[in-house]
């Protein structure tokens, strides 16, 4: 990250940065009880109380614990409960417990909350520019997990047979399925990836540190599709017997399908000769149109083989979203149902579904982790996990630029991921 992110110089535009961020997490949760808070429904998901909590945490430990004098614990058991995976900040509760949580309540993680913020808010005029970029992470940190908030609420619900809604959703007014995909040739030759900290421009303001260094990479003769997979499309993949052929399917997600009975996207279910599909509206038929989500690496990329075509590498992708707004597509701006949508204009490189490349999470030439605790945000998880572009419908708009370098392991499926195609020219 930058040591002086330009946008937040002034203090209360910070404030007001930070109260906002802070303010849509506390809206997120607005229709949980502390029941709903509280389950985890599996090892990969946190309780929605967790995530509230340990953004706090976040606040608290690295910038009024290590900044602010005289500042006390609000209180001094919590920080066993609610770090991370900080091997600097010492022993925690062990993440598949978290679900066992039933205190301190989801009134007292608020009053925790409420708290923190008051003494960030009051020491931001009083911090050197390098602790101000710390709340500047931080922010960026719980918009991160609001998308995990999100989608890991979904999963808890997912698993209550009664599959209750979070939010009710509207009525679909029907939208004809998109053209035919189409294929825009990329970028190649020798190409500058990646953020280079010197930048001025207003959205490089803020980029995490496995986003750099900028450095160069070469392009063979390529093009993308000009939008993502629709439902449609998927389930003329699972007609075909996608699912059922080995011919398309890489060998260890081969293993990975057949070990866990996988046969569609998550949440499918085929009912009374319909596909439907559970959401954080409840379970709806599915809208072919709609981008296909909540699929694996390995499902995008047997796709990919079954449609005669590939998954983008990251710089393929960087290289032709570098010039798009990243401030445009269906992005989260505020609490209510989230989904992905029929595109009903022309291409779209950011919102909808985090997009699977065949690119591995690895560090850039020249990448170096931070000092201190906040060193181990990115860089040692640098290992068996692949890179996801674009951002999705439960992206806090304004998080995600063209550089931003999403991970998740291969067999994950749990978040917004879905599939854009590529092929060799």
């Amino acid at each position: 990250m930058r040591t002086e992110p330009a946008i937040f110089a002034a203090p209360d535009a910070l404030v007001r940065h930070f109260s906002a961020v802070r303010a849509l997490s506390t809206a997120l949760v607005g229709s949980l009880s502390d029941a709903d808070a509280t389950i985890q429904s599996m090892d990969d998901a946190s309780p929605a109380k967790w995530h509230l909590a340990h953004t706090t945490w976040f606040f608290e430990t690295f910038v009024l614990r290590d900044h602010v004098a005289g500042y006390r614990l609000f209180d001094d058991r919590w920080p066993f409960l609610f770090n991370s995976y900080y091997e600097a900040e010492g022993q925690r509760h062990a993440r598949p417990r978290r679900g066992m949580l039933s205190r301190p309540t989801l009134d007292e993680v608020h009053a925790y909350r409420a708290a923190v913020d008051a003494a960030i808010c009051d020491a931001i005029p009083t911090l050197a520019p390098d602790i101000l970029a710390l709340i500047v992470l931080g922010c960026q940190h719980e918009q991160q997990h609001q998308e995990l908030l999100l989608t890991d609420i979904l999963h808890h619900f997912s698993v209550n047979p009664l599959e209750p809604a979070v939010w009710p959703g509207a009525a679909k007014v029907p939208v004809a399925m998109p053209a035919p995909i189409g294929w825009i040739s990329g970028k190649q030759g020798v190409t500058e990836v990646g953020i280079d900290v010197r930048a001025s421009r207003a959205h490089e303001d803020f980029a995490f540190d496995c986003e750099g260094p900028r450095h160069q990479t070469l392009l063979a003769p390529h093009a993308l599709a000009d939008r993502t997979i629709t439902n449609g499309e998927w389930a003329a993949f699972i007609a075909d017997g996608g699912y059922a052929d080995p011919r398309h399917w890489l060998s260890d997600g081969w293993a990975w399908a057949q070990a866990n009975q996988v046969a569609a996207p998550l949440y499918w279910q085929h009912i009374d000769g319909v596909w439907t599909r559970f959401g954080l509206d409840g379970r709806r038929p599915i809208d072919p149109a709609a981008p296909v989500t909540h699929v694996s690496f390995f499902e995008a990329d047997a796709y990919a083989g079954w449609a005669g075509a590939r998954l983008p590498t990251e710089f393929e992708w960087e290289a032709a979203a570098a010039n798009a707004d990243p401030l445009s597509g269906n992005q989260l701006d505020a609490a209510g149902p989230v989904e992905p949508r029929p595109s009903t204009s022309g291409p779209a490189w950011f919102g909808d579904v985090w997009e699977w490349t065949g690119s591995a999470y690895r560090p850039y030439p020249g990448f170096r982790a931070a000092e201190g605790a906040v060193g181990e945000y990115n860089g040692k998880f640098m290992s068996g996990q692949f890179v996801l572009r674009g951002g999705s419908c439960a992206t806090p708009r304004g998080h995600v630029r063209a550089s931003y370098r999403n991970f998740f392991y291969p067999h994950q499926r749990w978040q917004f991921t879905g599939v854009r195609l590529a092929k060799d020219l």
